[in-house]
C-alpha cells in the first residue's frame, strides 16, 4: 500500500526521534555509570548520531513534506508539529553539517573534561575546549541572526520568545528586591539554627526517604528510574521513559532530598505529555523556563512548605537517622529555609538561588558579545560572586567551574532557571484559585496538584508555545511581583521582622 504524504511525514519524524532517544540513552549513561575509558569512543558516536538527526532536519525530504502538508492540514497536532519542525528547518539549514558534528563531538569530550577539572580544581584544563565551544555558539548566533542582541539568538533556543531587553529589565528588579530582603534577613533577631540538620545521614536512607516523595508526588516508577551522578538532571527518553538523578551528601541530607525532588518536577512534565504527541517534536517541554518552573513549584513551593513537613516529618524521621527526633518540627522547618549565601547554585537556598542565575547571565551574555575573555571568567565570578551575594569562593571547583552547562556549550540556558522561578510563583497564584493547596499538601495527596498541573500544562508538550502556556494559566504575562511577593512573605515570617 502507498503512503500518503502524511504517513511518510510522521515516519521521517520517527526515524529522527529514535536516533534523539539513542542520544539520550548515551547522554545518560555517560553521566551516570559509564567507565572513563569509553568516554572518547563514545563521544564520537554521539556525534555521528547528531548528524544523522541534523541530515533529517535538514533534508531536502523533509522540506517537501513541510511544503506540501502546511497548505492542507486541519488537524491540530500536525500543524504544530509542522510549524515546529519548519522553525528547526530554517535554523538548523543554517549551520553547515560538519561543523555541527565537530561541536557535538567537542561537547561531550569537553563534559569530561569538565568534570575531571571539577575534581581537580583545574581551570586551565578546561579553559581551551570552553573557548572553542565559545566561538561555536557565536558563530550559531550569527547563522541565526538576530535583531537586537547576538544572545537573542541563543536565548531563542531555550526560551523562545524572551529578549535581552526583556531580561534587563525583570532581572535587575528582582536583583534589589532580594538583596535589600537579604540584608533585612542578616539582621532580623529570628536567626534559624542550621546545626540541627547537621550529621551523618547514610546515602541509603536518603534514598529511601526521596523515592517515597517522589511516588507521593506521583512519579511513575514503571516509566523512570532514580540514579546518582555527579551532577543531577532528569532526562526524557520517551513519555514512557523518564529518568531522575540525584546527588548524595551524607553530611547534608538537603541536597539529594530536595534535589530529587526538584528533578522529579521536571518528570512529571515529561511523563504526563500527551501520548499522541509521542515520536513528535512536540513530546517534550514547551521550554526550559516552564520545564524549570515546574521543578521549581515542587522543590520551592510545595517542599519546603511548612504545610509539607507538618505532613512528611513522621516519614522523614522513619527513615531520618535517631538524632533527628529530638529536633522539634518548627527548629527543623526553620533550619531548612535557612537563607545563608552558598557557593554551589545547586544547593542554594531559594531565595539566593535567583542571584546565582544573574551571575551566570552576565557573564556569558558578555562572554558572547565578546566584551570578556574566558581566561578571565574565574576573577570576574568571584567578583560577581562578592557584588551579589557577600562571598568569594575558595577554589575554581566551588565557583567557575560548579556547573555542567558551558561545559556542553549550553549558552543562553541558565536566564530559564530565574524565569521559571517567576513563572512558578505566578502558575502557584493562578492554582490557588482553584484549588487549596495547603490543604492538599497537607492531606498528603497530591492528586489534585498534579492533575491541574498536566491539564493546564504537562498534556501540551510544545503544542504551545511558553508564554502563551503563561497566559493562559495565568491571564498575564511575564509578572516577577509574584515571586518577590511570596519570598517577602515567608521570610518575613521565618525570620521574624
Amino acid at each position: 500500500m502507498r503512503l500518503t504524504t502524511e504517513q511518510r511525514f510522521w515516519n521521517l519524524l520517527k526515524e529522527q526521534s529514535s536516533y534523539e532517544e539513542a542520544i539520550g540513552l548515551m547522554a545518560w549513561d555517560m553521566r551516570t555509570k559509564a567507565p572513563q575509558k569509553g568516554m572518547e569512543n563514545r563521544s564520537e558516536v554521539l556525534g555521528v548520531l547528531a548528524q544523522k538527526v541534523h541530515e533529517i532536519q535538514t533534508s531536502e525530504e523533509l522540506k517537501s513534506y513541510i511544503d506540501q502538508l502546511k497548505k492542507s492540514s486541519h488537524d491540530n497536532v500536525l500543524t504544530a508539529a509542522l510549524s515546529e519542525v519548519e522553525e528547526t528547518y530554517k535554523r538548523t539549514t543554517k549551520i553547515p553539517t560538519a561543523l555541527y558534528r565537530e561541536f557535538v563531538t567537542l561537547q561531550s569530550k569537553s563534559e569530561f573534561v569538565w568534570a575531571e577539572a571539577k575534581q581537580n580544581n583545574d581551570f586551565k584544563s578546561f579553559q581551551p575546549y570552553l573557548e572553542e565551544l565559545v566561538r561555536y555558539n557565536r558563530q550559531f548566533a550569527e547563522y541565526w541572526g538576530y535583531d537586537e542582541h547576538i544572545y537573542d539568538a541563543l536565548l531563542h533556543n531555550y526560551e523562545p520568545g524572551l529578549t535581552v531587553s526583556q531580561l534587563d529589565q525583570v532581572f535587575p528588579k528582582v536583583r534589589r528586591s532580594l538583596t535589600h530582603l537579604l540584608e533585612e534577613i542578616k539582621k532580623a533577631p529570628g536567626q534559624p539554627d542550621p546545626s540541627v540538620l547537621k550529621g551523618h545521614f547514610p546515602k541509603e536512607l536518603q534514598k529511601q526517604f526521596s523515592e517515597e516523595i517522589l511516588k507521593k508526588m506521583g512519579y511513575d516508577f514503571q516509566a523512570g528510574r532514580l540514579d546518582e551522578t555527579i551532577h543531577p538532571f532528569a532526562i526524557g527518553l520517551n513519555i514512557n521513559d523518564v529518568r531522575v538523578t540525584t546527588k548524595y551528601d551524607e553530611k547534608d541530607f538537603r541536597t539529594a532530598v530536595f534535589g530529587t525532588i526538584h528533578e522529579g518536577g521536571h518528570a512529571l512534565y515529561e511523563q504526563n505529555i500527551d501520548s499522541k504527541l509521542a515520536f513528535t517534536p512536540l513530546a517534550t517541554g514547551t521550554s526550559m523556563g516552564i520545564h524549570e518552573s515546574q521543578s521549581l513549584f515542587w522543590e520551592n513551593f510545595i517542599s519546603r512548605s511548612r504545610s509539607f513537613w507538618e505532613t512528611h516529618y513522621p516519614l522523614f524521621l522513619k527513615h531520618a537517622p535517631d538524632r533527628f527526633r529530638q529536633v522539634a518540627l518548627d527548629d527543623f522547618f526553620r533550619a531548612i529555609n535557612e537563607v545563608k549565601p552558598s557557593f554551589i547554585r545547586i544547593e542554594a537556598d531559594e531565595l539566593t538561588y535567583p542571584l546565582h542565575i544573574m551571575i551566570r547571565y552576565e557573564l556569558e551574555k558578555a562572554l558572547i558579545q565578546g566584551e570578556i575573555e574566558v581566561r578571565h571568567l574565574p576573577e570576574l565570578w568571584n567578583e560577581k560572586m562578592e557584588q551579589y551575594l557577600g562571598i568569594v569562593p575558595p577554589t575554581d571547583s566551588e565557583g567557575v567551574l560548579q556547573d555542567i552547562h558551558w561545559s556542553g556549550g549550553d549558552f543562553g540556558y541558565f536566564p530559564s532557571y530565574a524565569l521559571g522561578y517567576m513563572y512558578a510563583a505566578q502558575i502557584e497564584h493562578a492554582m490557588k484559585q482553584h484549588i487549596n493547596i495547603d490543604q492538599a499538601i497537607r492531606a498528603g495527596d497530591y492528586y489534585q496538584i498534579k492533575q491541574w498541573l498536566s491539564t493546564n500544562i504537562h498534556q501540551y508538550g510544545k503544542m504551545k508555545k511558553p508564554l502563551d502556556i503563561l497566559k493562559d494559566v495565568t491571564g498575564e504575562g511575564l509578572n516577577p511581583e509574584y515571586l518577590i511577593s511570596y519570598l517577602t512573605t515567608k521570610y518575613k515570617g521565618i525570620y521574624q521582622f
